[in-house]
Formats: structure tokens, C-alpha cells, sequence
């Protein structure tokens, strides 16, 4: 992995606040962290609250509560992409001015006989309300290089189709609200889990239309049960311990395959935090996809995938 990076470095968390952080979260902040104190950087907390079905009450608060017990904090003030409408709104004008993109009433079960990829519209209630999707044009091909997994490629038009912006009932698409805000922020290096990955060719293509700059990335493993199961999906994702956070602090540096002896002698977070900013190197992060670990957060064990 390449030492060579934007300055300043600037990098990011943004959890959605679904529930409270369970120990994959952790991985994925801590990793991001290391990383920017490696670089001398900035190290950001972005709330995604765009997804009020989805969201639990008070879960955000208790996210950043953790994350500070964690030693976590972000260096400039918290963003919270409920605040952000106004941006998405211009930008959406923007690409529905130029025409790359369109409204769409296509629902799930019209396009499921192209297992959900949208090319064309088949649908034409005018009784539905609208999604607004980015046209994605035929032969799309997107290829970066991750600073972790290695050169990724993607035939956006035929795996991924026509990208949804706006959902049908009115909420921002995830993929609109994050490439606004990393603009926004000046985002240089985006660090987050391998469950992202995919999603990337479709940001590095609405960057372009909007013309904005695009970051670095860098995905972590995913940490997933021994089913396989994404931890947030996971009965075995019980939340990490505010009142005892150096077991799964020390659990969390192992998992981004740093040496567990280096932080054998910290008795406190702030401790473990000053010898692990000292011994990380980010050539040990392991290159895989994702990783399994007991719900004990003491068995790391990577695994391809």
C-alpha cells in the first residue's frame, strides 16, 4: 500500500444511527483514525440520518458516546446530513438540469425480471411518485485502485444500472448524500468496510457528473460472524462496552493486524490510543475482504472472501 497521499489528509467516519456500535463499527472508526494520525490529518464524525424508517431513537447520541469513550472524537464539529437537504436539492437540480439524470416510477417488482438493474424505464404510472435515478451510460466501465484491496473493476451499466438518487418516498439515496458531503468536507482519503466497496464505481461516476473531485479509498475487512453475516445484521453483534472500552480497543487494534503487544502495557484508552498512533503501520492491515470474530471480541481470524 502506497504511502503517497493527498495533503492535508482529511478522512472520515459516518455511521448511520441504526443502533448502537457494535464491534465491526469499531474496526471500521478506529482503522480510519489510525490512519489519519499516521498522515497528520483530520479525522471527521459525519452522522448519516437520512433514513428515517430505518433510524432508532436516541441511537446517534449514544454512537458519538461511545465513540468518545473510545477516545474517538471528531476534529471539527459533527456533521448531521438531516441538517444537509438544501445541498442535495441543488445538486440533484444540477444533474436533472443537464440531463444526466431522470425521474423514474419503475418499482422493485417491474424490474425484477433484470434482478433489480434498471436500463430502461418500464413502468409508467403517473399516479406513482418519482424516484430520480443517474443515467449510467451503456458501457460504463469504472476501475480505481483501493488502497487496500487492490485494483477494482466494475461494469456499473450492466451489474449495478441506472443509480437512484432520490427514493420514490422522497428520501435521499445514500449515494447522492455521501459524494455532496465528502466534497463538502474536502474529504481526501475515504476509509470504511469492504461492505462499501461495490458502491464506490457509482460514487466515482456521480463525482464526475457533478464535477467534483474524487477522494482516495480505502476499504477495510468486514467483520462478519461465523456465519458470514455482516455484524450489524448479526444476533452475535451485541454493542461494544462504553464503561470498559480497552478489552475491545486493544480486540479492534488486533483485527486491523497490528501487533497485540504493543498495547499490552495501556491501562487506560488514552494509553492505548498514544502507543497505538507509535507502532501503527498501515502495511499490516490485512488485505482481505472481510474477517471473522467471536462475539467474546477476542478471536480475530481473517479469512478471504
Amino acid at each position: 500500500m502506497s504511502d503517497s497521499v493527498p495533503s492535508p489528509y482529511r478522512g472520515r467516519f459516518a455511521p448511520s444511527p441504526t443502533g448502537r456500535l457494535h464491534f465491526g463499527s469499531l474496526v471500521a472508526a478506529l482503522g480510519g483514525w489510525l490512519l489519519a494520525r499516521h498522515h497528520a490529518g483530520t479525522w471527521l464524525v459525519r452522522v448519516e440520518d437520512l433514513d428515517p424508517p430505518r433510524e432508532v431513537p436516541g441511537a446517534a447520541q449514544q454512537q458519538l458516546a461511545t465513540l468518545a469513550a473510545f477516545g474517538l472524537v471528531s476534529d471539527e464539529p459533527v456533521v448531521w446530513q438531516s441538517t444537509r437537504h438544501a445541498a442535495y436539492a441543488d445538486a440533484l437540480a444540477r444533474l436533472l438540469g443537464d440531463g444526466s439524470a431522470f425521474e423514474c416510477r419503475c418499482s422493485r417488482s417491474n424490474l425484477a425480471a433484470s434482478g433489480g438493474i434498471h436500463r430502461d424505464c418500464v413502468a409508467h404510472d403517473r399516479t406513482r411518485p418519482p424516484a430520480v435515478r443517474l443515467r449510467v451510460a451503456d458501457g460504463t466501465r469504472v476501475v480505481f485502485a483501493d488502497g487496500l484491496q487492490g485494483e477494482v473493476v466494475q461494469q456499473v451499466d450492466r451489474e449495478v444500472g441506472d443509480v437512484v438518487l432520490r427514493r420514490a418516498d422522497g428520501f435521499w439515496a445514500y449515494q447522492l448524500a455521501v459524494v455532496v458531503d465528502d466534497a463538502a468536507q474536502g474529504i481526501t482519503h475515504v476509509v470504511r468496510g469492504a461492505d462499501l466497496l461495490d458502491s464506490t464505481p457509482r460514487q466515482i461516476l456521480l463525482q464526475r457528473a457533478l464535477g467534483l473531485p474524487t477522494p482516495a479509498y480505502l476499504h477495510l475487512p468486514l467483520i462478519v460472524d461465523g456465519e458470514g453475516q455482516k455484524l450489524s445484521k448479526s444476533m452475535a453483534a451485541l454493542p461494544v462496552d462504553d464503561d470498559a472500552p480497552l478489552p475491545a480497543l486493544k480486540a479492534a487494534w488486533q483485527a486491523l493486524g497490528q501487533p497485540p503487544a504493543a498495547l499490552d502495557g495501556a491501562r487506560t484508552v488514552a494509553t492505548a490510543l498514544q502507543s497505538a498512533m507509535r507502532e501503527f503501520r498501515p502495511d499490516r492491515l490485512p488485505k482481505v475482504r472481510s474477517m471473522t470474530f467471536a462475539a467474546t471480541h477476542n478471536n480475530p481470524v481473517a479469512g478471504a472472501v
